[in-house]
């Protein structure tokens, strides 16, 4: 289930793990004893029972911080498309606390969207919601490329894979009927299907930022990459008034900090309306044309919205050639945008397929360009290509600074799911494979996070050691409190100034201190440091709430927000409603 994504039993439906058969909507008063133990009791069969099933949607992770700068949109997506039937979700991200087995109980519906990074953890949780005598469903990009992996070894009974804003409801409705089927295949669905969130469900003040998409897919093929290949290269959009609802809904809840979370916001470069040109194309130039106009529709109308929100999306570096759409950018306040750097050198370009990017003196002036037209940005850069050297480091710090990008984030080359770069490490390593205990490397999410290697796949030159200690320095660097202090000079105000400053030393901890560090003492006071940081940078990003905010009047009217079509009429196939007693 991305960011996210039967016979009939009468009433009654059968407990996931150890087939007794049990009341669907219903849970027994008694909840001291074990799962197993409880069913297997006659004292259960007796009593009356008083409380209805629950639908649990998990997003998994290690690290808990109590506050989150981004909210996890899959996990208010997929609450959305929850039959209404099986009433409100129980909504768990563990990048706040971490889940509370007593909250399982048996006949429940558990929901975990794993991707490569957290599937670890999300195994462990689907186990022990199984043993709890849950049914355990996985979705996510991970479940999507590994399905019979989130099966076995994270005891799964089923798995959505692709989207799951219309597979989820008939997954709800076959676990309740008490046959789930294995495999669900969400697909890709329209622009049109994309569901709002059930943002009434969130705690506002636990996230700094909300998110909303717009977009997904991405037309380019970065091997390093997997989007392309699960969310599909053809762009697609839903529809902006779609997204005006939501974006209100979430002003009106008090949030002016919001992410645009797309694979790609810049969809449509100059490069393809002249190539479909030159080709003579009519047809594809016709709806890139399309594509481009919805693109400035949409911010036309964010441009309506209070001046005081700020948004924020990622985007391809051939958007600094376009300065009209940079424009619109800038009076919509979509304030910053992250931007794949990867390299500085062709060279380094070149090995993960994006030639296409600059490199050199033309990519600090393109990155500036960017700047100049009032968008800021957060430059992203990989270590550990093929091509670095020990100076790269050096350079790539010292580009980033020159370029003047915002924000920076420098990550160790790691070969994920999906990839090019991953099924060409996974072809070098089938016939003698490196193992760390009994895990083949190339299955390096199962290996316990304090044994687990930082880096993955040799360096013709460098250790893995010397990698990570010198992409450590490299983020010591940018985030020291003078260089900090100099771009906070960007900001309106002293709030602003102090926002940036503490927003730049939590993402320097969260991503740099917890994610790189092999040392569990330095791991443990980042995580401290961040969690207090955390805490600060929350009440900085805290907007008075505007509940008379109203909308704008559509001509066309549009499904109200998260209601899906799961409340019956004549809709048929996914848009199904569960039994009734």
């Amino acid at each position: 289930m991305y960011p996210f994504t039967n016979c009939q039993t009468g009433k009654l439906g059968i407990a996931p793990s150890c087939g007794i058969a049990v009341p669907p909507l219903i849970r027994p008063i008694t909840k001291t004893l074990s799962a197993a133990a409880l069913l297997a009791s006659p004292f259960y069969a007796s009593q009356e029972r008083l409380d209805p099933l629950s639908v649990h949607l998990v997003n998994p992770s290690d690290n808990s911080f109590g506050t989150a700068v981004i909210t996890p949109r899959w996990l208010f997506v997929l609450a959305a498309a929850t039959p209404a039937e099986a009433g409100d979700p129980i909504l768990v991200d563990e990048s706040l606390e971490q889940i509370v087995p007593e909250s399982i109980h048996p006949g429940d519906i558990v929901g975990i969207s794993v991707h490569t990074g957290n599937a670890l953890r999300g195994y462990q949780v689907g186990r022990m919601a199984r043993a709890r005598g849950a049914w355990v469903v996985y979705g996510g990009i991970h479940a999507t490329l590994f399905p019979e992996e989130a099966l076995e070894r994270g005891e799964g009974h089923a798995v959505v894979k692709g989207d799951g804003d219309i597979a989820w409801g008939k997954v709800v409705a076959d676990c309740v009927a008490g046959r789930p089927e294995k495999i669900y295949e969400g697909g890709r669905i329209e622009g049109s299907q994309f569901l709002a969130a059930r943002w009434d469900l969130m705690d506002p003040a636990k996230y700094m930022w909300a998110s909303v998409q717009t977009i997904r897919g991405c037309p380019k093929h970065c091997s390093f990459c997997s989007v392309w290949r699960t969310d599909g290269q053809k762009p697609r959009q839903r529809k902006f008034q779609s997204v005006i609802d939501e974006i209100v809904t979430l002003r009106r809840l008090g949030f002016r900090f919001i992410a645009l979370a797309d694979d790609n916001f810049y969809p449509v470069t100059f490069t393809d309306l002249r190539l479909a040109r030159e080709q003579g194309n009519t047809a594809k130039l016709e709806e890139l044309t399309a594509i481009r106009a919805e693109r400035l529709q949409l911010m036309d109308e964010l441009a309506k919205l209070p001046k005081d929100m700020v948004f924020f999306t990622q985007m391809t570096m051939e958007a600094g050639e376009d300065g009209s759409y940079l424009d619109a950018m800038r009076r919509a306040n979509i304030k910053g945008c992250l931007v794949g750097v990867e390299a500085v050198t062709p060279e380094g370009l070149k090995a993960v397929f994006k030639d296409w990017n600059y490199s050199g003196e033309a990519l600090a002036k393109q990155l500036q360009t960017f700047k100049k037209h009032g968008v800021h940005v957060l430059g992203s850069f990989i270590f550990g290509l093929p091509t670095d050297r020990p100076a790269t480091f050096d350079a790539t710090v010292a580009m980033a600074m020159k370029a003047g990008v915002t924000f920076a984030q420098f990550v160790m080359m790691t070969p994920f799911p999906g990839t090019v770069d991953f099924g060409r490490w996974e072809k070098e390593q089938s016939t003698h494979p490196t193992m760390v205990g009994d895990v083949p490397i190339t299955r390096y999410w199962m290996i316990p996070t304090e044994v687990r290697p930082k880096m993955f796949t040799p360096h013709p030159t460098m250790s893995s050691d010397e990698i990570r200690e010198r992409t450590q320095k490299v983020w010591d660097k940018f985030y020291t409190w003078g260089a900090i202090w100099e771009r906070s000079a960007c900001t309106p105000n002293l709030k602003s100034r102090i926002a940036f400053i503490f927003l730049s030393k939590l993402y320097r901890q969260m991503y740099a201190g917890t994610g790189i560090s092999t040392d569990s003492a330095r791991r443990k006071k980042s995580k401290r440091w961040a969690k207090w940081t955390a805490r600060q940078c929350k009440k900085l990003f805290e907007a008075r709430p505007m509940p008379e905010l109203k909308g704008p009047e559509w001509e066309l009217g549009l499904p109200q927000l998260g209601q899906a079509a799961f409340h019956g009429g004549e809709m048929g196939g996914p848009f199904v409603v569960l039994p009734k007693n």
